[in-house]
């Protein structure tokens, strides 16, 4: 009896080897399994990914500022003075043009993260020539809405993202 195609008639060694390579798949999956799994995230920075802010204690302009992946993030309640004001400035007028209505979901509200774009600084709220934030480090002065009117910033206050939850509760992230 000749052995033409192993195909047609499998032998005891083709069975061992498909064994063999199975279990060593196996154990290779089961190997590599804990490395790649420890590269995910753990639950503390899974928790930081987004919060959820009260803001229905905030009276009308002022703000508060809360931690949100260990970078302040300013949220304020804008006047309608604050609101027109930021409305009416021209974009010739700006370093970094943007309108403000594209920076606010609610033009009463303007969350922002509440670091310089400049050298990474917190800036002071309430403070500066533009009567938004203004850092001290190296002068950068903020509008109402954010947007970099003076100093050496190059770009805006950036814009988390975030969504109103309800009337009473924004969440970030």
């Amino acid at each position: 009896m000749s052995n033409k195609n192993n195909k047609d008639n499998p032998t005891r060694r083709d069975f061992l080897t498909t064994v063999t390579a199975t279990v060593g798949a196996v154990g290779v999956g089961a190997a590599v399994m804990p490395i790649i799994s420890q590269m995910n995230p753990d639950s503390s920075v899974k928790a930081l990914a987004s919060i959820e802010v009260d803001i229905s204690n905030i009276q009308e302009g002022k703000e508060i500022t809360v931690l949100w992946r260990g970078k302040p993030v300013f949220i304020k309640r804008r006047t309608k003075e604050e609101i027109q004001k930021a409305e009416q400035t021209s974009m010739k007028d700006l370093m970094d043009p943007q309108e403000d209505k594209d920076r606010v979901k609610k033009s009463e509200w303007l969350v922002v993260v509440g670091v310089c774009t400049h050298l990474g600084c917190v800036p002071i709220g309430g403070k500066g020539e533009y009567n938004g934030w203004f850092c001290p480090c190296h002068g950068s002065h903020y509008d109402t809405s954010g947007r970099i009117r003076k100093g050496p910033a190059p770009t805006n206050l950036e814009i988390p993202k975030y969504e109103f939850v309800s009337n009473n509760k924004i969440k970030i992230g």
